[in-house]
C-alpha cells in the first residue's frame, strides 16, 4: 500500500497541468514502445483519422499500421497484421491520470499484456493497480475437480491465454479466456461445458481495476 501512495504522489508531481487528449500522449510516446511507428508517423495517423480519411500507413516492419478508433481518452491501433495496441487515460486524483496500455498478439490465438505508465511515459509497477485473472477463474464453480473430465480438460489447457480489452465508453476492462481456441475441435467440445460462458469484468475504482 505504501508503494501505491508513493506512486500517486509521483503522478501528482509529474502531471501535465494542461489537459491533454490521448492523441497527444500517443504522439509523444517513446519510439521504443511502438517500434513500428516513429513519432512523425503517429502524428500522421492522427491527422488522417481526424480528417476522416483511411488512417493506414506503411510501418518499418514492412507491414501496415491502422488507427481504428480515437476518442479523447481512448485509442485502438492495429499496429501490425497480427497485433493491436489499446491505450486509455484513466483518472486518479487531483485531475491527474494514468495510461493503461494493452498489447494483444494474435498468433493466431489472441493473448494480451497489460501495462501502466505515467503521462510522461514512465512505466509503473502494476501490482497495486491490477491483478491478472487466474486461469482457474474461468472454470465453473460447481465443476468436480476430481472428475476425469476436469483432470483431462485442465491438462489440455496447459497455457493461459487471455485477451484483455478496454472499453472506449466507460471504465471497464474485460478479460476473455482464449486458451480453448488452440485446442482441436473435439477437445474443445469436451472442455467447453466445464467453462464459464461469461468474461471477467474489471471496473476502475479509486485508482485500480477491481
Amino acid at each position: 500500500m505504501k508503494r501505491f501512495v508513493v506512486f500517486l504522489f509521483i503522478i501528482s508531481m509529474t502531471a501535465i497541468l494542461k489537459a491533454q487528449k490521448i492523441e497527444d500522449y500517443f504522439v509523444q510516446m517513446p519510439n521504443d514502445i511502438v517500434v513500428q511507428l516513429e513519432e512523425a508517423w503517429r502524428k500522421d495517423l492522427v491527422i488522417l483519422y481526424k480528417s476522416e480519411k483511411p488512417a493506414t500507413l506503411n510501418n518499418i516492419m514492412q507491414g501496415k499500421s491502422t488507427l481504428l478508433k480515437l476518442t479523447d481518452h481512448y485509442m485502438l491501433l492495429k499496429s501490425t497484421e497480427r497485433s493491436t495496441i489499446e491505450i486509455k487515460l484513466l483518472p486518479l486524483v487531483n485531475n491527474t491520470h494514468i495510461i493503461c496500455m494493452i498489447e494483444t498478439v494474435y498468433a493466431p490465438v489472441a493473448d494480451s499484456h497489460v501495462s501502466f505508465f505515467t503521462t510522461e511515459w514512465q512505466q509503473v509497477n502494476a501490482d497495486d493497480i491490477f491483478t491478472p485473472v487466474a486461469q482457474d477463474w474461468f472454470w465453473k464453480e460447481d465443476v468436480d475437480r476430481l472428475s476425469l473430465a476436469y483432470l483431462t480438460g485442465s491438462a489440455r489447457l496447459d497455457m493461459c491465454l487471455v485477451k484483455y480489452s478496454l472499453s472506449d465508453e466507460n471504465m471497464i476492462l474485460t478479460a476473455e479466456y482464449m486458451s480453448p481456441l488452440y485446442l482441436d475441435e473435439e477437445s474443445r467440445q469436451k472442455v467447453n461445458p466445464l467453462l464459464k460462458t461469461e468474461s471477467k469484468k474489471y471496473e476502475w475504482k479509486s485508482g485500480r481495476f477491481e
